[in-house]
C-alpha cells in the first residue's frame, strides 16, 4: 500500500468526473500533506501549495482588529468603501471603472464559482491551467473544453486552437461555450501572455459571443514591472470580467476576500444581477471586517505599496534561482516572468525514471518525489494535463522561512537567495535533481 501522502497526492491529483465524487482541490490536499509530514518531525521541501508565504503586513492586521466589532450584515455587493476603492485600483491600471461594477465576494475563487453559475454555459480554458477552474465548471454541470495555450504564453488558450474547439463544439450540437477563462499572469506556469496572444483572443471571442473571464490575481507581481500587460477588459470591455483578490500579492489567504469587476454596457448590468443574486444565496456579504481591510489595501497606501514591490523581488529571485537549477539539470522549462510558480518538463528524463524507479506518469512522479525526497509537488495532470506528462508545478513561496522573522528578513534581504535557509532548500532542490538523474 502506498504511504497516504502518495495516495492522496495521486487522488486530488486526478480531475473530478462528475460522479459524485468530489475531492479536495489538489493545492489544498498537497498543503495538508506538508502539514502532516511535519507534524510527524518528517523532513518536506514544500513546493506544492501556491501561498505567498509572507506575513500579513501590520497595517492590515491593526485596521481588521479596528473593524473587529462589525457583526452586522452588510451589502452583497459588498461595501461601498471597498468598492471604491477597487475601482480605484482598477482605473490606476487604465481601466476606468465605476464603484457599481464591482462586486465583492469570499476570495475571487467563490466569486468565479458565482460567475460559471451565472453565465450557465459550457467554458473554454487553457491547458494547462489552475486546478479550480475545470473542477468548478463541473460541478455546476457544465463542461470545461480544455484548449491548448498559446506556445510559450501560458494562461491564454491558442486562439486558432480556440476558434476550432468552439466551431467544432457548435457543429456536432454540443452545450454551447459561452465563455473563455484567461489568467494574466498565469498559474501553475509562471509566463504573461503577450499583449497580441490577449488581443487574439478576443477577436475570436467576438466571433463567436463568448464571455471573457479575466483572472488577474498575480497581475501585480509580474518580475519586470515594465513588462507589458494587456487585459482583455481594455480591448473587450462589453464582454470581460476581471477578478483579483489580495491573497497573493498581500499574504491574506486565509482572509478570504475578492472583487470582480463587470463588463460595459447592458451585459455588464445583466451578469451583475445574475451574480448578487447567487451570492445572496451562496454567501450573503463579504466579511465586513475584511472588507474594511481590504479597502485600506486596494487603496494601495504607500507602505503597503512598499510590500508588494519587496515581495515581487522576493518572489522573482527564488523561483529564477529554482528555474536556473531546473535548467542546468537539463530539464525542460520556460523561465517565470511573475509571482513564484515554475513549470518544468521532466521529459528528457522519462526512459531513466522508468528503468530507475518504474514512474512513467506525472502523479507517479509526485509521489516519488514525497515519499523518496520530501519534496511536495503539483504532477502536471492536476491541471489539466494528460496523466503521462511528466511536468510538474512548482511554487516556491513557502521557502522564505519558517517563521515571520524569517520571512521579513528574506522580504528585506537583497539578496534572499544568499539567507541560510533559503540557501539550504535550493541546495536541497540540487540534490534531488541529481539524484533523480542517477
Amino acid at each position: 500500500m502506498p504511504p497516504a501522502g502518495t495516495a492522496a497526492l495521486a487522488e486530488h491529483s486526478r480531475s473530478y468526473e462528475g460522479n459524485g465524487h468530489v475531492p479536495v482541490s489538489a493545492t489544498l490536499a498537497a498543503n495538508e500533506v506538508i502539514a502532516a509530514r511535519r507534524l510527524r518531525g518528517e523532513p518536506v521541501l514544500p513546493l506544492a501549495f501556491g501561498e505567498s508565504g509572507l506575513p500579513v503586513h501590520p497595517a492590515l492586521t491593526a485596521e481588521l482588529a479596528d473593524a473587529a466589532a462589525q457583526g452586522s450584515y452588510g451589502p452583497v455587493a459588498g461595501t461601498l468603501a471597498l468598492r471604491t476603492a477597487a475601482a480605484g485600483y482598477w482605473s490606476r491600471r487604465c481601466l476606468p471603472t465605476d464603484p457599481d461594477r464591482v462586486v465583492a465576494g469570499p476570495g475571487s475563487k467563490s466569486l468565479l464559482f458565482a460567475m460559471l453559475l451565472a453565465i450557465g454555459a459550457d467554458i473554454a480554458v487553457p491547458r494547462p491551467s489552475w486546478v479550480s477552474y475545470a473542477a468548478q465548471a463541473r460541478l455546476i454541470g457544465a463542461t470545461p473544453h480544455f484548449v491548448a495555450a498559446a506556445a510559450g504564453q501560458g494562461g491564454v488558450c491558442d486562439p486558432a486552437e480556440l476558434d476550432r474547439v468552439v466551431t467544432a463544439n457548435h457543429a456536432a450540437g454540443g452545450r454551447r461555450i459561452g465563455a473563455v477563462l484567461v489568467t494574466l499572469p498565469d498559474n501553475p506556469t509562471g509566463r504573461l501572455a503577450s499583449p497580441r496572444a490577449v488581443r487574439d483572443v478576443c477577436e475570436v471571442a467576438e466571433r463567436h459571443d463568448l464571455i471573457i473571464i479575466s483572472d488577474e490575481i498575480y497581475r501585480d507581481l509580474v518580475h519586470d514591472p515594465g513588462a507589458a500587460f494587456l487585459s482583455p477588459a481594455a480591448v473587450a470591455p462589453e464582454r470581460t470580467i476581471v477578478s483579483t483578490a489580495l491573497s497573493k500579492t498581500l499574504s491574506v489567504g486565509g482572509w478570504r476576500i475578492g472583487v470582480a469587476r463587470m463588463p460595459d454596457g447592458a451585459a455588464g448590468h445583466v451578469l451583475r444581477d445574475k451574480l448578487l443574486g447567487i451570492a445572496s444565496e451562496i454567501w450573503s456579504a463579504p466579511a465586513g471586517p475584511v472588507q474594511q481591510a481590504a479597502a485600506v489595501a486596494f487603496a494601495e497606501p504607500d507602505e503597503l505599496a512598499e510590500r508588494v514591490d519587496r515581495s515581487r523581488s522576493l518572489h522573482a529571485a527564488v523561483s529564477l534561482a529554482v528555474a536556473r537549477i531546473c535548467a542546468a539539470a537539463g530539464l525542460e522549462l520556460s523561465a517565470p516572468q511573475a509571482a513564484f510558480y515554475l513549470y518544468p518538463d521532466l521529459a528528457p528524463w522519462r526512459e531513466t525514471l522508468w528503468q530507475r524507479f518504474g514512474v512513467c506518469t506525472g502523479s507517479g512522479l509526485a509521489g516519488l518525489l514525497l515519499d523518496r525526497y520530501g519534496a511536495a509537488t503539483l504532477p502536471g495532470s492536476a491541471f489539466g494535463e494528460d496523466e503521462t506528462s511528466l511536468r510538474l508545478r512548482l511554487a516556491t513561496g513557502l521557502l522564505y522561512g519558517d517563521t515571520d522573522e524569517q520571512r521579513e528578513q528574506a522580504l528585506a534581504a537583497a539578496d534572499p537567495v544568499r539567507l541560510p535557509w533559503i540557501a539550504a532548500a535550493l541546495d536541497r532542490f540540487t540534490e534531488i535533481l541529481a539524484d533523480l538523474q542517477g
